[in-house]
Formats: structure tokens, C-alpha cells, sequence
């Protein structure tokens, strides 16, 4: 995925898994000119929602292997992935990367939707766990989404 890419680049470019929040907007602004200064402050938002960075004391680090993500040559990210996901968006991305097909995970979590009368997410979490993905990060997510109304 695009963002996984995004993001990794900054600490690859610095060979860190801990970056200062300033050298990272650095890095992805006047550095690569992907995204304005305040585009790559969203882009730390949607990746701390994702998971894929922390906060802690004014520093972003990452919660992957930034070295593990395959940087395409020419790469380049669209402005979309400043859109944070929705619950439903982060368990398909999920199901999909486990090696499910797309259009039947879709079709399927539409039915147990409508036959169990729950929310989208929630059918979609019982898919993924019924087929042994790990969503729980989403689940959590849905779960404070029902609560807070």
C-alpha cells in the first residue's frame, strides 16, 4: 500500500526507526516535495491510526521495519492516502492482504449484515475472525465508534 511506502521512506532516508515529528515533515516535504508541511502532519495522523507509527516525546516512530517495505523507484504517493480509512476499509485491506478476494469478502459481510442485523463493521469483524485474520486494532476501532454514538 501506498502508505505503508510513505511513510517508510522518511526513516530508510535517515536509516532510523525514530525520527523527530519536524525531520519527518522535513522529509517529506522539502526533502521529496510529496506533500505540504501540513499534508505530511496529516500523514502522520492517518499512519498513527493505522498503527504504523507512534508518538512519544515529539518523535514519530515507526512500528514496522521501514527496510521491510519495498520502495518502488519512481514512487511517488497520491494525495488519497491522506484519508484516513474507515473501520470497514482497514479490516477489507486486512482480509484482502490475507488472500481473500475482494468482491466475496464484500458480498459476503453485505449478507451476514443483513441476516444478523448488525453494522457493516461488525459483520466484517466476524468474517475476518471466522477466516483467522487478525483485525483486532479495527475491532477495537468499531467498538469505540459504538460506544461514542
Amino acid at each position: 500500500m501506498s502508505l505503508d511506502v510513505a511513510v517508510a521512506v522518511p526513516f530508510r532516508q535517515q536509516g532510523k526507526t525514530r525520527l523527530g515529528e519536524g525531520a519527518f515533515v522535513v522529509a517529506l516535504s522539502l526533502d521529496r516535495d510529496w506533500f505540504s508541511p501540513d499534508q505530511a502532519k496529516r500523514l502522520i495522523d492517518v499512519a498513527a491510526g493505522r498503527g504504523l507509527v507512534s508518538r512519544e516525546d515529539g518523535d514519530v516512530v515507526a512500528q514496522f521495519d521501514p527496510n521491510d517495505v519495498d520502495v518502488p523507484e519512481n514512487f511517488a504517493p497520491d494525495a488519497s492516502i491522506l484519508r484516513e480509512q474507515s473501520t470497514f476499509e482497514m479490516i477489507l485491506d486486512a482480509l484482502v492482504a490475507a488472500g481473500h478476494e475482494k468482491q466475496e469478502v464484500v458480498a459476503t459481510v453485505n449478507e451476514h449484515q443483513r441476516d444478523l442485523g448488525v453494522t457493516l463493521e461488525t459483520a466484517a469483524i466476524l468474517y475476518a475472525r471466522r477466516n483467522d485474520v487478525d483485525v483486532a486494532d479495527a475491532a477495537e476501532k468499531a467498538r469505540n465508534e459504538l460506544v461514542q454514538g
